[in-house]
């Protein structure tokens, strides 16, 4: 009888270890992370370029190599949602930063709404960032 309960109990800690073996561990909390604005402004018209950085706010690190899927670019700040433009990845010049070019149709606020993965993390980081185009 005592060599069944040790057979269990050898078990269930062979069980244990390779449960825990195969968890990952994220390196730190997707609310650590942050997009942030190179430019506030740009000027209205068409093909502008706007720069943002991802960052990790914990380690005041660049983030490079974020996949970023979702884009949309609007006059919501204006209340003016339905004025909506493309947006365009271009390739971003230093790590960690972000290139879009798109069309602002006029001057006023526009609201950017992005969507990232950052390798290594559960979630999604999002961010909302308002561009001002001037004259």
């Amino acid at each position: 009888m005592k060599t069944f309960k040790y057979i269990r109990a050898i078990g269930a800690a062979l069980i244990g270890i390779a449960m825990t073996g195969s968890v990952t561990v994220a390196r730190s909390d997707i609310k650590d992370y942050e997009f942030q604005l190179v430019d506030q402004t740009v000027k209205a018209g068409p093909d502008r370029t706007v720069t943002v950085r991802l960052f990790n706010k914990a380690t005041g690190k660049p983030v490079p190599d974020a996949v970023v899927f979702a884009t949309r670019l609007d006059m919501a700040p204006d209340a003016m949602q339905e004025m909506a433009t493309k947006v365009v990845p271009v390739p971003g010049a230093e790590p960690g930063s972000y290139k879009f070019k798109a069309t602002f149709g006029m001057a006023g606020r526009w609201l950017l709404s992005l969507g990232a993965k950052v390798q290594g993390e559960n979630g999604t980081v999002e961010g909302k960032l308002v561009i001002t185009a001037q004259k």
